[in-house]
């Protein structure tokens, strides 16, 4: 597994509507509103959300636990969420290299 990086937000974002529009080709990310569930705006069902955070580990790395799962229902919660959750991979890969390494 190669060692997880720090991603912008931007980036993240770039790469949640990509992933969107991956699973859901006839959405237009420039309609999709930040603050409003992402669900229910862009009429996606369970598997639909579920195919888009399996692409959005995929093509990140980033670890996202079912029970997590809430936490991203509007596309700035979860910009907000993978941004955090990068942050703590990276710190804990950082921290096991230095463990590895005494």
């Amino acid at each position: 597994m190669s060692r997880p990086v720090r991603v912008s937000p931007q980036e993240l974002r770039q790469t949640l509507i990509e992933a969107i529009v991956e699973v859901a080709p006839d959405v237009d990310p420039t309609t999709i509103d930040p603050c409003e569930d992402l669900a229910e705006q862009l009429a996606l069902d369970s598997v639909d959300m579920l195919a888009t955070l399996v692409s959005v580990n995929e093509r990140t790395g980033i670890e996202i636990p079912e029970r997590d799962y809430p936490k991203l229902a509007t596309l700035d919660d979860a910009v907000a969420y993978l941004v955090h959750a990068a942050v703590r991979q990276v710190d804990a890969a950082a921290r096991q290299e230095e463990d590895s390494s005494i």
